[in-house]
Parts: structure tokens; C-alpha cells; sequence
């Protein structure tokens, strides 16, 4: 899968895939709140319906159809998008980048240009980690992977080499 993005010379040191429960329900909350608003789409559906009836006017049912497909996206649409995804999910760090691969595209940031990351621990062993350049002009996310403290320990180590992030030394104020 890496081999056409690697550079002459360059190897993998750490890859993982998101475990599949996981990456497929991490947004269970939304889909808690669009089943909320799939029942209330419906029951406006139905009202619309009778009141379409009783006043001869038609577009009072379909009011609420753009609320019932969003809490249908919400609900059911994102967990069978993320589930078909799932399998072309990876990610990989060499000894100079971290690399993502999603849904066909390719993400690329060199080791020393990280400058933020942070561990979102969603079990005991299970986690997502929020990578951005030093910069800010590049962000992403590596999502439901076991064991995230082997990357952010490979992270932490490039943001030390590169002067990102201090050491554990003392701080010299200059006071006399």
C-alpha cells in the first residue's frame, strides 16, 4: 500500500489500521441525535400529511423531508459510510513522515514540521490522534488505533529533534 509514496532509502518504522468497531461508531453521538430527529421528521411527516389533506395544499407534506433525510444521513448514512470505508483506512510513519491514507487520497507531513499532536483515549488501548503541522496549514486525524502511544511516542521524539518541543531541562530567565 506504501510503496508507491515512499521515497528511495525511506522505511516504515510504525502502521496501523483503526480497529472496525471503533472507526465505524465514533460518531455514535450523531447518530443518536439524528434517530432523535428521524422520530420528529416523522411525526411532522405524518401531521404534514394530514394537514395536506385537510387544507388541499400538498407542500405542507413535504416540509419536512429535508429534516427526515438529514436525520436518516445522521442516523444510518454516516455508520454504513464509515463501515464501507473502513478497509482502505491505514496509516504509517517512516523515519521522516507520517503518512495517511483515506478514501483513495494520500496525506503526507514530514516529521519535522509536526508541531502539535494530541491523544483523545477512547479505551484502555484504543485512542485517536490529532496531528497538526507547525504551521497549521496541515491537519488530520489518526483514528481508533491500538496502542496510540506508540505513535505519539515516535511524534514526541520528532518534535524534540526538530526544537518544537523542549526538553526536561531548567529554563534560564536571564535574572541575575
Amino acid at each position: 500500500m506504501w510503496e508507491q509514496l515512499l521515497e528511495p532509502g525511506e522505511t516504515i518504522v510504525w502502521q496501523a489500521r483503526p480497529q472496525p468497531r471503533c472507526y465505524t461508531f465514533r460518531h455514535w453521538r450523531l447518530a443518536v441525535f439524528g434517530l432523535l430527529l428521524t422520530l420528529l421528521a416523522a411525526w411532522w411527516e405524518v401531521l404534514g400529511w394530514q394537514m395536506a389533506l385537510v387544507y388541499d395544499l400538498f407542500w405542507l407534506a413535504v416540509i419536512p423531508v429535508p429534516a427526515w433525510l438529514l436525520g436518516l444521513w445522521l442516523s444510518i448514512g454516516r455508520t454504513l459510510m464509515a463501515r464501507r470505508e473502513w478497509p482502505s483506512v491505514a496509516y504509517a510513519v517512516t523515519e521522516k513522515r507520517i503518512l495517511a491514507c483515506r478514501r483513495g487520497r494520500h496525506l503526507a507531513l514530514e516529521l519535522d514540521r509536526v508541531g502539535y499532536f494530541c491523544l483523545e483515549p477512547q479505551g484502555e488501548k484504543l485512542g485517536s490522534v490529532r496531528v497538526e503541522s507547525s504551521d497549521g496549514q496541515v491537519r488530520f486525524k489518526v483514528c481508533c488505533i491500538e496502542y496510540p502511544r506508540r505513535l505519539t511516542d515516535l511524534l514526541e521524539a520528532a518534535m524534540k529533534k526538530s526544537g518544537v518541543l523542549c526538553g526536561q531541562g531548567t529554563i534560564d530567565t536571564g535574572s541575575a
